[in-house]
């Protein structure tokens, strides 16, 4: 049992006790840093229950506790907060219990734990990926394996929109202009050659809109006549109608940009353990509409056309169903969950990484789902997150003037190599192993700017201050677990001795260590169940600055005895540990040296 847990329960019994009242809930802070103590009750909540003076009710609390918890040594009482000071013992008996254990803060699933299927990236087959789908990869995989560290079985999952207007855009454009031209006689990566012709379209298209204004027509009628997206439009419904020529065009682009994502997914350092197309989910869900009109959850409209009415809820009337019996988005997306859960019947949730301009569509999904009476429904999750700007402003797709993720990735090292020989920092290394750290460095900081940020706010990103060696950034914390990986080399200590608090005396340094090493756990699961990789990104940040503070207050390979000396080494130990712990659920990797 935690220590909060403990004091939790005395304190409910002294309320009991001393003025025969039950209190359901204990509020805890941290112990300001003026006063002494090492966890605060906060009284003044007691006093819709308890009437009196919340200095007196402190001071008998206090009194209750020193009786009746042995690690409970002294207390104050400032206002209506009593102040609780904890004996070292404790803290040095927990740090026993923890030193060997590597992963320390995650939990292992139980055998009949339900799975979550966590489903990001989900791009598009008519281009690269860029700084939007950087933010979705980043978040989608931390939050997965965020939740698995909290005991829970995971799949990661996207669905690739491998179908519809905007892949036929690209592929006119190359069957028009390409020369039969492939990745391999331009030495281009798939996707980038497919986005090329995707950006070469809209430019043909917009000087075909321009001709026919000039020949009298409106700019609604050029956008909708323009033979290029009349041509287009032709080729989706060729697609659907299985045109061999059309399928055998769409296979052989579309594994281009197969190939192109895997790369730049490995250089991201992100996975998946199942996909799903576009092309092979659009038909699903259609037989579930049909079940939804038998059980009244949807209607027929007079055009044939089915709906959902949410009115009752709060939303409005949703499409499911066009009137000439084709599937809109509404009904794919039901229709995958439900194969989702047939392919995977362990699977008891499912967390939807996609940007906050679908809110809506998912609070609709969802309410469907839960109507049609699935139980998993209720444990559906939207992890929508903001927009990621940068300082020249938005990004389009089709004008060319996105920031593609390949060269992110190579711009976010080349920063790290110029950042670092400026601060003179890596004599005696080999130019691959410089090259390699400057991938960690760069690509480190690059995830850690974008994941301490909460997921719901819209980021600028500056690449530039993102790789800082000093404060909140992925390089300083990757230089403080370096920094101890190079204590650790020089120190020569037995790591696994355990000392008892009659052989060590704590500093307030290496105690206030402890305590912040404590949390840990408890930030994973908080991590887990609000679907938030900031929480651990600042957690790391807080547990650096707490080991910095104690490197710069006390000697750790100069200390006055032996058993002093084991005892911090011991503890930057487990501090890199978890350091390296906490950066692996953001997808960092940390460097040995640097």
């Amino acid at each position: 049992m935690s220590l909060q847990n403990t004091l939790s329960n005395t304190i409910k019994q002294a309320v009991t006790s001393i003025y025969n009242v039950t209190l359901e809930t204990i509020e805890f802070q941290a112990t300001r840093k003026e006063f002494a103590g090492d966890i605060t009750v906060v009284v003044f909540p007691m006093l819709r229950a308890i009437k009196g003076n919340p200095m007196q009710i402190g001071e008998a609390i206090g009194n209750y506790l020193v009786e009746n918890v042995e690690d409970v040594k002294a207390f104050n009482v400032v206002k209506g907060f009593l102040n609780i000071e904890i004996s070292d013992s404790y803290y040095v008996d927990f740090f026993n219990s923890i030193k060997t254990n590597t992963t320390y803060g995650f939990v292992e699933p139980t055998a009949n734990e339900k799975a979550v299927m966590v489903e990001y990236s989900s791009p598009n087959t008519n281009k690269p990926l860029h700084l939007g789908h950087i933010r979705n990869n980043l978040l989608g995989y931390s939050v997965a394996e965020i939740i698995k560290a909290s005991g829970k079985k995971v799949y990661k999952t996207q669905i690739i929109n491998d179908r519809g207007i905007h892949i036929c855009k690209s592929m006119l454009a190359w069957k028009r202009f390409g020369n039969n031209e492939t990745p391999e006689s331009t030495g281009l990566k798939g996707d980038k050659l497919v986005g090329n012709y995707y950006v070469k379209f809209d430019q043909e298209y917009k000087k075909e809109i321009q001709d026919l204004i000039a020949k009298g027509q409106t700019e609604d009628e050029a956008k909708k006549n323009a033979p290029i997206l009349v041509e287009a439009q032709e080729m989706l419904r060729k697609w659907e109608a299985g045109d061999d020529e059309v399928v055998a065009l769409w296979t052989k682009m579309n594994n281009w940009v197969y190939d192109g994502f895997n790369i730049t997914y490995k250089n991201l350092g992100v996975d998946f353990d199942t996909l799903y197309y576009e092309s092979q989910t659009y038909l699903l869900g259609k037989e579930f509409v049909a079940e939804g009109l038998k059980t009244g959850v949807f209607y027929t409209k007079e055009d044939g056309s089915v709906w959902c009415d949410l009115t009752e809820d709060g939303l409005d009337e949703k499409i499911v169903l066009r009137s000439d019996g084709t599937a809109v988005y509404m009904t794919q997306d039901i229709g995958t969950a439900i194969q989702r859960v047939k392919d995977y019947p362990d699977v008891g949730g499912m967390v939807y990484t996609v940007g906050n301009e679908q809110d809506y569509h998912f609070q609709v999904l969802f309410l469907i789902l839960k109507k049609l009476g699935f139980d998993w429904a209720k444990n559906l999750f939207h992890l929508s997150y903001g927009m990621v700007d940068l300082p020249s402003g938005k990004m389009k797709s089709r004008e060319g003037t996105v920031v593609d993720a390949d060269d992110l990735i190579v711009e976010m090292a080349n920063t790290a190599g110029e950042i670092s020989q400026e601060l003179g920092k890596l004599e005696n290394y080999s130019e691959t192993e410089k090259q390699e750290l400057y991938k960690t460095i760069g690509l480190g900081a690059l995830k850690y700017y974008i994941l301490k940020v909460d997921p719901k706010k819209r980021i600028l990103f500056d690449p530039k201050s993102s790789i800082d060696f000093q404060g909140n950034t992925g390089p300083f914390i990757q230089y403080t677990y370096a920094r101890i990986q190079s204590i650790l080399r020089k120190a020569e200590v037995d790591t696994t001795v355990s000392l008892g608090v009659e052989e060590v005396t704590l500093h307030e340094k290496e105690k206030e260590l402890v305590k912040q090493l404590q949390l840990f756990p408890e930030v994973i699961q908080n991590a887990a169940d609000n679907h938030s990789p900031a929480l651990i990104a600042n957690y790391t940040y807080d547990l650096v600055k707490e080991f910095n503070s104690f490197y710069q207050n006390v000697s750790i390979l100069g200390a006055d005895t032996e058993n002093e000396k084991v005892f911090r080494v011991q503890l930057a130990q487990v501090v890199a540990n978890t350091i390296k712990n906490a950066f692996s659920l953001l997808g960092v990797h940390v460097p040995e040296r640097m």
